[in-house]
């Protein structure tokens, strides 16, 4: 059983591996995979979607306060750790939303195996080679200043601004943790794995795939083909937001989300809710 957790989170082990989780609301299960910036129990997402469903928000081993094994290198390691985490606290009839470094996981998770997940939502993915080999798909977020990746990655660069002298050694901490492991996971080959294209055809259960319209990181022209790519995907864009429209626009995020999940069963009472 995953303890509750309605502020910070919460330590539990999966196989041995201690990793912090975000717990709140009731209802089907949703599993929340975080981009490479992390995910705050604060985080106003959070609280819309659990109007609707039982958010389940875990930080990846290596980033926040989650350990990572030596032996941890790849993202597959991440997508096995989330197959065992699902089995651990025996999850069923799942939705799975991920943004960005975490859309990659979970679509990594879902060409594995889908018998534990009823929905998949990518929003803002990376993971996979759209254009040729001398074509840059994925902008390189490594060469980037914090600056220039605040224009690049919202649709109001103000957002993704943060004063670094004012905040604390815990949170500049975390802060290099997730910059730290998005680099282990995501430096060679970048952003991407060469195989994961060819083996989306194995996602079979129903997905959306949520886009900022202002995102420069990856361009919607890029969510599209990875929409086709999908068997059973649908594409919708969400404006005024960028990379992160999780965090630029959590109410219509989370709106999309919820009814997307109510067509696998998810009450309409709480969808309602959730969009009032």
């Amino acid at each position: 059983m995953i303890p509750a957790s309605s502020g910070t989170g919460l330590p539990v082990a999966v196989n041995g591996i201690e990793i912090e989780v975000i717990r709140r609301g009731a209802g089907r299960p949703l599993l929340f995979l975080h981009p490479g910036i992390g995910i705050a129990p604060e985080a106003p997402v959070l609280d819309y979607l659990a109007e609707g469903v039982e958010v389940i928000a875990p930080s990846h081993p290596g980033f926040g306060h989650s350990q990572l094994p030596a032996t941890m290198t790849h993202i597959d390691d991440l997508a096995y750790f989330y197959l065992d985490f699902l089995e651990t606290f025996d999850l069923r009839e799942v939705i799975v939303v991920g943004v960005s470094f975490g859309a990659w996981i979970a679509a990594e998770v879902a060409v594995k195996s889908t018998e534990r997940i009823s929905r998949l939502v990518l929003a803002d993915a990376v993971g996979v080679k759209i254009g040729d080999r001398t074509s840059r798909d994925i902008a390189d977020i490594f060469a980037m200043t914090d600056t220039q990746f605040a224009e690049m990655a919202y649709h109001d660069p103000r957002v993704g601004q943060r004063d670094t002298t004012a905040l604390s050694e815990a949170e500049l901490l975390t802060m290099a943790r997730n910059r730290e492991a998005t680099a282990r996971f995501g430096w060679i080959p970048y952003m991407h794995d060469p195989k994961l294209k060819d083996r989306l055809h194995r996602v079979r259960v129903p997905t959306l795939v949520l886009w900022g319209e202002s995102d420069r990181i990856v361009t919607p022209k890029y969510g599209r083909a990875f929409c086709d790519a999908l068997p059973d995907a649908r594409f919708e864009l969400i404006e005024l937001a960028g990379h992160f429209p999780h965090i630029e626009q959590p109410e219509t995020f989370a709106r999309r989300v919820l009814s997307f999940a109510g067509e696998a069963g998810v009450p309409v009472t709480a969808v309602k809710r959730a969009s009032a």
